[in-house]
């Protein structure tokens, strides 16, 4: 009896925490109707926003006063993940609502679409020629409010001491302050001065305001949505092209390095394990890239050399713009994209994928298995990597779970590649297509379209949501939430 009287207990804290969500997501959605100043003709779609925002503020109130506890609870990482697996799903279910009443989209197109926004992947079913500013506007929003995390931010300043397993949970685990309310402040507010700028940085240089905004908010949150069927390479423009760059990177950076860059650390930033990595992978694989597709492909020496740069760097840093098409691409270019997304961006970033601080790690840890082995026996070798500003010791445990997390994430990516290839689609679109989704990059080869299958939209879907949440923790929450469940139902009886 005592453990079902402390689970409830547990549950209330929680409970009441997600009603919290739901109050801030609510309000979040409200917010594209800011749009209605400039176009008032948008006027007639208000309610596919008021409507779920009201029922969210309602649930969430309800939730906060019925769950309401006089003392602070601290949540484990589990109950954390209950949290965050619980909030997301609500959230990306009133999500779907303007998408399918003002869209016209069917569940599994406005699901996908939802979740390919929130996750920051960037891949849509959406008809960006006829789909209204609101909705354009809306997909943009809800990509850079997934991508900075402001759902879990909202959540980690209104949890006090819950906030660092929310965080956790969420695949945030390092903070850029002692505190995890001043973390999330300054999370916001690195990424509204990157919207901002990047905002201002695309008007000057020739997009309307409108794409301005929309193309910064889905830079500076890797999430990759347009307002343009050609994405980026509408404008064919090297400015442009030149502005997003920089953001992509920014974005890509974890929110630890992207403070000490901008308090001018750069010594720190230069021994992160991350920043490493990218500076030798990237120019590599932008001159294999190069060579092996763009010179052949494109016949004028500067266009070869900027499609190069630009995929590179928006599949490597998960971001999904793209300038081209890659449906002409060979097989080398598109196998040397699909690597570069598996890879991903940097851990505690708005970017997906594997990240590039496991891949590092791995790297390190063959580097030391090797002098291990060509060292005498009693000889004593450590292993040292950089974090923050902090030098740490590699050890066995450390490995073992950046090894079972990289066996998952393979195994999910091969299931994937699997079940698109059973609906028909080749191996090469499938393995390219499945890379995308499960990285939140948002590149695509023409696959993902609204004539899908349902199945396969929610099995990208899923793999949107895994890539974006630690697999870990996505899945022991579920197991806890399951056990816990059986627990009090069993002794309720």
């Amino acid at each position: 009896m005592r453990e079902k009287e402390y689970l409830l207990q547990r549950y209330t804290a929680i409970l009441s925490l997600i009603g919290a969500v739901l109050i801030m997501s609510g309000a979040m959605m409200l917010t594209p109707l800011v749009l209605i100043i400039t176009r008032p003709e948008e006027m007639a779609d208000a309610w596919a926003f008021i409507l779920p925002a009201l029922l969210q503020m309602l649930s969430g109130a309800l939730l906060r006063k019925q769950f309401s506890s006089t003392e602070a609870e601290t949540l484990t990482i589990q109950e954390g993940g209950i949290v965050v697996l619980v909030s997301w799903l609500i959230v990306i279910l009133f999500t779907t609502w303007p998408f399918i009443s003002v869209a016209g989209l069917s569940f599994s197109q406005a699901f996908f679409e939802a979740m390919s926004g929130w996750t920051t992947t960037g891949l849509s079913v959406v008809n960006v020629t006829t789909a209204s500013p609101i909705i354009l506007l809306w997909r943009s929003i809800i990509q850079l409010a997934g991508g900075a995390g402001w759902a879990i931010i909202m959540m980690s300043t209104l949890a006090g001491p819950t906030g660092v397993a929310v965080s956790g949970a969420e695949g945030r685990s390092e903070q850029i302050a002692p505190h995890v309310r001043q973390s999330a402040r300054l999370v916001m507010l690195i990424y509204v001065c990157y919207a901002a700028a990047g905002s201002l940085a695309y008007w000057l240089a020739g997009m309307s305001s409108f794409d301005a905004v929309n193309h910064s908010f889905a830079a500076v949150s890797t999430g990759g949505f347009s307002t343009r069927v050609e994405s980026i390479g509408y404008w064919n423009s090297t400015v442009i092209e030149a502005i997003t760059l920089p953001l992509m990177v920014f974005g890509n950076l974890s929110f630890v390095t992207a403070w000490y860059f901008w308090r001018g650390k750069f010594s720190v930033v230069a021994k992160n394990g991350e920043v490493r990595l990218s500076t030798v992978l990237m120019p590599i694989a932008v001159l294999g890239v190069f060579i092996l597709t763009c010179q052949a492909l494109y016949p004028q020496l500067e266009k070869a050399v900027r499609v190069a740069i630009f995929e590179t760097v928006s599949a490597m840093t998960t971001t999904g713009f793209s300038t081209v098409t890659y449906e002409n691409w060979n097989s080398s270019g598109v196998f040397l994209l699909v690597i570069l997304m598996l890879i991903g961006g940097g851990s505690c970033s708005t970017a997906g994928g594997i990240k590039q601080f496991r891949i590092y790690l791995l790297w390190k840890t063959l580097i030391w298995d090797i002098q291990r082995l060509i060292m005498p026996k009693n000889a004593v070798i450590k292993c040292t990597i950089w974090e923050g500003d902090q030098c740490t010791f590699l050890n066995d445990a450390r490995v073992r779970q950046t090894t079972v997390f990289v066996f998952i994430y393979l195994l999910t990516f091969a299931l994937g590649v699997l079940l698109l290839c059973s609906y028909g689609y080749s191996l090469r679109d499938s393995l390219f297509e499945f890379a995308s989704a499960l990285g939140t990059v948002g590149l695509s080869i023409g696959l993902t379209s609204p004539d899908m299958p349902a199945m396969v939209l929610y099995a990208q879907a899923l793999a949107m949501f895994l890539g974006r949440l630690e697999f870990i923790i996505v899945f022991t929450s579920i197991i806890k939430l399951a056990k816990d469940a059986y627990t009090i139902k069993t002794r309720q009886a």
